[in-house]
């Protein structure tokens, strides 16, 4: 999800009535290194039991975003049911979900019902979510309720940040921060059904195309919430594992790494990482993160016209047993087909080649050879 935009935006959100009360949580250290985070060889433990994981970051196509994912009024389990039976068809055994933290805040019983039956619906077809809780990417002001259309020819004019820009430092909103990791958490802390838990997307992704209504102690923020998720998500002990993404800056001297990467790299019980560039940088990424000795795990590729395409890298993931996941699964409302550089040049027509998404708007596959790859490399049928 690695780049972010501009926008001139709305009133500021005000908090629901159940946020009134005051809830001061002292700051905690921004340090790592949680008791009860999995030791090495449980991690490979785990993983060795999971098979290779293929996958796709997953959105219904008629979404624009999280919050109209799985707000009540526009949750969809038919279309959920007809997208992941597709999934399943192409190989893929896991998809990549993101969540919000005022999802749960508006209605707790009510997401929790969704969050169950989106789960139901995914072992039925075999595929397991990796659950994300927390994202930096794109609009730091999420409002629930009705979600704007996307903006034409834009890509992922309408994703949101969760916790925004007025909560990721309110005193009043930490207590929901907490309740909301460990509540869902605990209501799938021991389902086999469910892969592992992402708990925040690119923390320090600055969303510059957002700089009007972006704070710009952000990374700041972060920085001091970001290990009390993970504090947070251990005092749940969940069986599956925890982790957090990293995406940017240097992974393989640990004293080049930013505050960030330190604290994901330190506390994650499985190494999850974003990589959009061509195979050769895939597998250098891979290179830098093997010497943390736990399994590795890339949560976002593909990008065609950059060189990261479903051909070149998952060989490459699938000799070095990594597992992947590349970005979008249909083609639909967040626009993932068209190119990062259309926040600055909208797209009025298709690009010749797609960026991000595997299939079309009716289930059929981009290109026949990316999905014939994905079945020859999980084993469904050979290379023709």
């Amino acid at each position: 999800m690695t780049r972010v935009p501009q926008h001139s935006r709305r009133a500021a959100l005000t908090l629901p009535a159940l946020l009134t009360a005051s809830a001061a949580v002292s700051r905690l250290p921004r340090a790592s290194a949680e008791s009860g985070r999995w030791s090495a060889a449980r991690a490979h433990a785990w993983y060795q039991g999971q098979g290779w994981l293929v996958g796709a970051n997953y959105i219904t196509s008629t979404a624009v975003n999280q919050l109209e994912m799985f707000q009540a009024s526009t949750f969809d389990r038919r279309r959920i049911d007809s997208e992941l039976l597709l999934a399943s068809r192409i190989g893929l055994n896991t998809v990549r979900v993101f969540l919000h933290d005022q999802l749960w805040a508006q209605d707790r019983n009510g997401f929790s019902r969704r969050l169950a039956q989106f789960v139901t619906i995914a072992a039925r077809h075999g595929i397991r979510p990796l659950f994300v809780l927390f994202d930096s990417c794109w609009d730091p002001l999420p409002e629930l309720g009705r979600q704007h259309p996307p903006r034409p020819g834009v890509h992922n004019s309408g994703w949101v940040q969760g916790p925004g820009a007025r909560y990721i430092a309110d005193p009043r909103y930490r207590h929901v921060l907490r309740d909301y990791v460990t509540g869902v958490l605990r209501q799938f802390r021991n389902d086999e059904r469910v892969l592992g838990w992402d708990l925040w997307n690119e923390p320090d992704n600055p969303a510059k195309q957002y700089r009007a209504v972006e704070r710009r102690d952000k990374v700041e923020r972060v920085a001091e919430l970001l290990p009390q998720v993970f504090r947070w998500a251990r005092e749940v002990a969940p069986a599956q594992p925890l982790t957090s993404g990293v995406w940017d800056g240097e992974w393989a001297d640990p004293a080049r790494r930013n505050t960030i990467n330190r604290i994901q790299l330190d506390n994650s019980d499985v190494i999850t990482f974003h990589n959009y560039g061509d195979p050769s940088e895939f597998e250098a990424r891979i290179a830098e993160l093997q010497p943390l000795g736990r399994p590795i795990v890339c949560t976002e590729y593909l990008a065609r016209n950059l060189g990261s395409t479903v051909e070149g890298v998952l060989p490459v993931a699938r000799r070095r047993n990594v597992g992947a996941y590349n970005w979008g699964l249909i083609a639909g409302k967040t626009q993932t087909r068209l190119p990062w550089d259309s926040w600055d040049r909208p797209y009025t027509s298709p690009p010749d080649v797609w960026f991000h998404d595997i299939l079309r708007s009716d289930g059929q596959p981009y290109r026949d050879s990316e999905v014939r790859t994905i079945r020859w490399l999980t084993g469904r049928v050979g290379p023709t």
